[in-house]
Formats: C-alpha cells, sequence, structure tokens
C-alpha cells in the first residue's frame, strides 16, 4: 500500500493512479447493486457483434445506460432484442475501465407490459406473413374418418382429459400423446419438436403415424400463451405434411400458430369433435343414404322394366321374324337338289371324253424324255465344274509363286531403321522449336514494351487524364478549377487547371496546373534533365 498511496508534498490528499480509481469505481458499483432490473428502450441495437455478443443501450426520457448481453446469454433469452422495443432488464452493473463508464451486464430480457408484447406479436405476425406462411392456398382439409390422432398438450391438465372424453363420446380413435410444457422457456421448443417428431415417423412403424395433429392448450394471458406466438412453432406449423388443428386457449385468444395451422378451434374440446364424427350421426346419416340407395334402386329397376317392357311390344313376334328366312330356305333346298345332280352329270361328260386320250404309253414317252434331258445336264456340270475348278487351280498356283516373306521383312527392316533415325532426331528438333519460339516471343516482348506508352512515360512524358478517366489530348475545353489526374512512370498525380492558352496548330500547349494543397507541394523534376511539360 505504501508503494501505491502517495501523499503529495504540502498535502493530505492520497494519489490515485487512473487503474486504481477504475477498479475501485468498478469495486463500488459491483457492491453497491449487485443484481437489477431496469425498464427502458433498447436503442442503437444493429445486431450481435462479430464475436457473438449485443451491444446496445437502455434509455428512457432523461437518461441512458449502455447494455451488453454475452453470447452464451443470448440463446437463452426468452425475448430476443430488438430495435425500440420497451424491454425489462434484469443483470448486473459494472463498469468498463477502457472507455470510463458503466454498463449493465443483461441474463435476463422480456417485453415492458402487454404493448410491447403486442408490438412484438404485430411485427412478427407481418415478418411470418411476408414469407406466406399464412396463405390460405397452404392449408389442407381435415380428414374425414381419421384412424390415428395426435395430440400435442400437457399429459397432466385438464385439457387431455376433456378430448379423450369427447373422443370417447362421439368415435372411439386411436390417440397417440406427445407430452410437452405449454408453457415456459422451453416450451417453444418442445412443442416445434413435437410436430415435426410426428411428421418424421414413417407409415407402418412401431407407433403409427397420425392422420390429424391437435395442437392444444387452455386458456391464459398473453404473457402464458406466449410460447405458441414464437418463430419456431408458427414455422413447424406451416411446415407440417400431416394436417394440424390448432386449439390454443379460449374462443376469444389468438396466436400465430392459428394462422398457420389449417384450422382454427376455439376450445381443445371443439378440436376434438372436429377431428372425428360423431358415431351416432355416422348411424344415421349412412341409414338414411342406406334408404335413399333401395329407394334410387328401386325407382332405377322400375324404370327399366317399363322400357323393356315398352320396347318388347314394338318388337315382331318370333313365327313372323322366321316365316320369310324360312321360305327362302326351303327354295335352296329344292333347287340344290336339281343343281347336284345337273353338277354330276358334267363331270361325268368330260370325264368321259378325256378318258381315251389318258395312256400308259404317253406317260412313259414323258418320263423318258425328261430322264434324257437330266442325264445331259448332269454332264455338262460336270464338265463346267471341272473346267472351273482348273483354271482357278492354276491361277492359285500362280499367286503362290509369287507370294514371298522376303519383301514384307525387308520393307519392315527398312521402316525400323528410319523409326530409329527418327527418334534420334526428335530431341533435337524439339529443343530447336522451342528455342526458336522462345526468341520469337522475346522479340514480340521487346516490341511491345517500345510501342506501349509506358516506355514513353519512362522518357519523362506525362499521361494526363480529366475527372471521368478520359484522355485529354487538346487544352481546347479545360475550365479553370478543372481536376486532372497526371500519370507518371513511378505513380499518378493529382493536379487542377488554374489557366489555359491557345496554341497555333502544331505547337505544344503547356497548361498551367497546380497540385492540391494536401499534396506534398510543387512536383519536383524528375532526374534526367527533363521538367514536367506542366511546371
Amino acid at each position: 500500500m505504501a508503494d501505491t498511496l502517495r501523499v503529495r508534498p504540502g498535502g493530505n490528499v492520497v494519489e490515485f493512479s487512473v487503474s486504481e480509481l477504475s477498479n475501485a469505481i468498478k469495486q463500488a458499483l459491483e457492491d453497491g447493486f449487485g443484481f437489477v432490473r431496469l425498464r427502458g428502450e433498447i436503442s442503437g441495437f444493429r445486431g450481435p457483434h462479430s464475436s457473438g455478443h449485443c451491444y446496445f443501450s437502455l434509455k428512457d426520457d432523461k437518461a441512458r445506460i449502455e447494455a451488453v448481453v454475452w453470447r452464451g446469454t443470448i440463446a437463452r433469452l426468452k425475448c430476443k432484442p430488438a430495435e425500440g422495443l420497451e424491454v425489462i432488464a434484469t443483470g448486473r452493473i459494472t463498469t468498463f475501465p477502457g472507455s470510463s463508464k458503466y454498463q449493465i451486464v443483461i441474463d435476463m430480457l422480456e417485453p415492458a407490459g402487454i404493448g410491447a408484447l403486442m408490438a412484438l406479436l404485430e411485427d412478427r405476425k407481418k415478418k411470418l406473413g411476408a414469407e406466406g406462411l399464412f396463405d390460405e392456398a397452404r392449408k389442407r382439409k381435415l380428414p374425414h374418418l381419421p384412424k390415428v390422432i395426435g395430440i400435442v398438450t400437457s399429459p397432466t391438465g385438464a385439457v387431455i382429459r376433456d378430448m379423450l372424453h369427447g373422443f370417447d363420446e362421439r368415435f372411439p380413435a386411436h390417440v397417440v400423446v406427445w407430452p410437452v410444457r405449454v408453457q415456459g422457456e422451453t416450451s417453444a421448443a418442445e412443442v416445434a419438436a413435437a410436430i415435426n417428431g410426428f411428421n418424421a415417423m414413417p407409415p407402418g412403424g412401431p407407433l403409427p403415424r397420425p392422420d390429424v395433429l391437435i395442437v392444444a392448450r387452455g386458456g391464459g394471458s398473453l404473457e402464458d400463451l406466449w410460447s405458441f406466438n414464437e418463430e419456431i412453432v408458427v414455422r413447424a406449423a406451416a411446415n407440417s405434411k400431416i394436417p394440424l388443428i390448432s386449439a390454443v386457449g379460449h374462443e376469444t385468444d389468438w396466436t400465430l400458430i392459428d394462422l398457420a395451422a389449417d384450422a382454427r378451434a376455439p376450445t381443445p374440446t371443439k378440436a376434438a369433435e372436429w377431428a372425428v364424427p360423431k358415431f351416432s350421426e355416422l348411424v344415421d346419416a349412412t341409414g338414411k343414404l342406406g334408404l335413399r340407395l333401395g329407394t334410387a334402386a328401386r325407382r332405377v329397376l322400375d324404370s327399366a322394366r317399363t322400357h323393356f317392357k315398352a320396347a318388347a311390344r314394338g318388337l315382331p313376334r318370333l313365327d313372323e321374324l322366321l316365316a320369310l328366312p324360312r321360305q327362302r330356305f326351303d327354295a335352296a333346298e329344292r333347287r340344290l337338289a336339281r343343281a347336284l345332280l345337273g353338277n354330276t352329270q358334267a363331270h361325268a361328260r368330260r370325264l368321259a371324253g378325256i378318258a381315251p386320250r389318258l395312256q400308259l404309253r404317253l406317260l412313259h414317252n414323258r418320263i423318258e424324255r425328261a430322264a434324257d434331258r437330266l442325264e445331259r445336264v448332269a454332264r455338262r456340270k460336270e464338265l463346267a465344274l471341272g473346267q472351273g475348278t482348273a483354271a482357278r487351280r492354276a491361277r492359285f498356283e500362280r499367286l503362290a509363286g509369287r507370294l514371298s516373306v522376303r519383301p514384307v521383312e525387308r520393307r519392315l527392316a527398312d521402316r525400323r531403321e528410319r523409326l530409329s533415325e527418327l527418334t534420334l532426331r526428335l530431341p533435337q528438333g524439339f529443343h530447336a522449336g522451342v528455342l526458336h519460339r522462345r526468341r520469337a516471343v522475346s522479340a514480340q516482348a521487346q516490341l511491345l514494351g517500345a510501342l506501349s506508352y509506358q516506355g514513353v512515360l519512362r522518357r519523362g512524358f506525362a499521361l494526363v487524364r480529366d475527372e471521368a478517366g478520359r484522355a485529354v489530348r487538346s487544352a481546347v475545353g479545360l475550365t479553370r478549377g478543372q481536376r486532372l489526374d497526371l500519370e507518371l512512370a513511378d505513380g499518378n498525380v493529382a493536379a487542377e487547371v488554374q489557366a489555359t492558352k491557345a496554341r497555333p496548330t502544331g505547337a505544344v500547349a503547356p497548361r498551367e496546373v497546380s497540385a492540391p494543397a494536401s499534396g506534398s507541394g510543387k512536383p519536383k523534376r524528375p532526374p534526367g534533365g527533363q521538367g514536367s511539360l506542366f511546371e
């Protein structure tokens, strides 16, 4: 203590260092206030910092205080900070010695009153509505007779008992309950996980996949029902592939999940009535439909019978239909007997006329002539085959004498020798070609450097451009005070036109320019003896 506390000569006031005083103030604030609840309006919030922390201010009509929310705390906040939102912050008062200011480190954040909650609710409603989550085109029709009903609610409340009682009275159904908290910090995440979990059930799995979902909760204040206004719950309801009924609160209550669901029931009991039909009503409706079906069937049969009788009366009798065909059949039968007799007699006369000409000797003569022709054709075939075979054999023997493997071997040896020679010459030709192209590229590079405007700049000249970056080729058109850019060989210089003087055609027109006051003064003359054209 004796080293840090020093008494000024001639006085009795203790002298502190800056760090000592800052730490003392920090300790006094933290010991004197500790945890506080602070009400104010969020100001200067621009979203999380790159480090993940949030920095903003809490203000009222007379004062303001800096606030910070650490990265690990943001995820646990029930109410996220937003610009202009009136909140109640709970945290610790401390100081930041680096800038000599005090601040509150927030651990909890909640909206300040119903008005702030309603403003936040309206903003969230507009945001999600703009994304199309509340469109009527997204909503699906509820199934008429669902086999399995999934319910997302608290397993200990009166809601589930009333709904099960309603199912027993109306239509016994298979009910699968996903227990969740319907109020509290973890309620929104549990409800969203339950909706997504029901949708993730595969058909035919160990647990039956529901045909319709009911998200139910009893009545309460706006704060009690706030979990069903969270964005995660609304998105889960909108993305549900299973038709969903929202039954949150009483008839006068409303939440954002009501807008995203396929149907909104005024009470959980009414949701159970909407999910399944009443058994007695189904029996009555089935009986009425059965009676209507029987009556309609009888009417159809009576009408068909009447039409059939009328059509039967208009048809002729069977004897009348068969009388004419029977008469035609009898006439054809009489003509058929006479025709068969006449046809037989005609064929008999033809056969009697042909029979004298049919003799066995004529048949033998025809057979002998055919055998002679066949024998002559066979001899001619054998002669032609022998001649053709002999000619082809002689030709083959001549060609066989001309064929030899030696010419082929000589040609292969010549080609092999030529290939070896080309293989030896290939590296030399490749290196010579590369060297020739390298020299050509170097010559082109030298020519490009000589013709480029950078070569001209290295000889002491400057390239003048206006503010738009266009090259200035004449003093005509320049005005006093116009900004110019001078490009030299080693950099750029900003200049301003002081005056312009016209020169005769062909003469170089010097332009009087001055560098801005913020520059380094008058441009220095470059080494080499040639100064700037604009000095």
